[in-house]
């Protein structure tokens, strides 16, 4: 594939698990041609595996090992997880489907597999999230740090994530122990799902299927935000939002209805706004 060609002409993710890794192990050849130098680096992570399974595995390793974990001890552990508990395959699918499907910069299933952080971080955490489930608590808080130090994105192994969801740039991302994201929800980077202070226990947001979360937007303390919402950018949510609605702020408030049925899928984040009699709009992110 030429520099010139690289965009798809449809943004339609392929039908399948063959189909998926068919496509994906065209477009590496196509990425090669077009760049050389980069042959090396999509042969080690893509065209040197049989299936997505073992390259998510080898991703896991290569981005997270370090001088205290080294890069065949994590290929283990992610290997166990994923012959464990195939629905992390699945899900990573679906994530994947979800960046290809939402973010327009993305031409290729390739870019998030080698180069976005959001996807990578959060099949990391898939995988931490395992060794919790596990009872292996102390290597799942590893994979938690080295997951923040690699990609800057803090999610605790015991939060509990949805699959379908897409992290966009990922910046600064940190979502709490009890946190619960449903399935198909995207957010933007520095967003928030904390808590609101020291107290112990169900502290953390429940953030409902189709959500969609603004760059900056911070929710706050076991409240739960209501399926096909919208959260502005840079709103500060300190309670309840119901389903269909958008909310923006300091603290946020509803200023209207969703706007969609699935405004995660659509990434609409203007917002009309009637204040003072004067009417504005808000831009969400790029």
């Amino acid at each position: 594939m030429s520099r010139s060609l690289q965009p798809l002409t449809s943004v339609v993710p392929p039908s399948g698990d063959a189909a998926i890794w068919s496509q994906i192990r065209a477009e590496a050849h196509d990425a090669i041609t077009a760049e050389p130098l980069l042959g090396a680096l999509i042969h080690a992570g893509l065209l040197h595996h049989e299936n997505l399974q073992s390259a998510l595995t080898y991703r896991f390793a290569m981005k997270l090992s370090s001088d205290e974990m080294s890069a065949q001890l994590l290929r283990e552990i992610a290997a166990e997880a994923y012959a464990s508990r195939p629905e992390l395959v699945a899900a990573a699918k679906a994530d994947l489907c979800a960046v290809y499907e939402r973010d327009p910069a993305t031409h290729r299933l390739i870019q998030p597999l080698l180069f976005y952080k959001g996807f990578q971080a959060l099949q990391a955490y898939r995988v931490g999230h395992w060794l919790w489930t596990e009872g292996r608590r102390d290597m799942a808080y590893f994979v938690q740090m080295r997951c923040s130090e690699a990609f800057g994105v803090d999610i605790h192994p015991a939060a509990r994530v949805g699959k379908g969801v897409m992290i966009d740039h990922a910046h600064s991302i940190v979502i709490g122990e009890t946190a619960v994201v449903g399935d198909d929800v995207s957010m933007l980077h520095s967003v928030t799902l904390g808590g609101t202070g020291k107290a112990d226990g169900d502290r953390h947001p429940k953030i409902g299927a189709g959500v969609l979360i603004g760059a900056g937007a911070k929710v706050l303390g076991n409240i739960r935000v209501g399926h096909s919402s919208r959260i502005a950018a840079g709103s500060v949510v300190l309670t309840e939002v119901p389903p269909c609605k958008t909310v923006a702020g300091v603290p946020a408030r509803i200023v209207g209805d969703a706007g969609c049925s699935e405004p995660a899928m659509s990434m609409d984040h203007l917002i009309e706004m009637v204040e003072d009699g004067r009417r504005g709009t808000e831009v969400g992110d790029d």
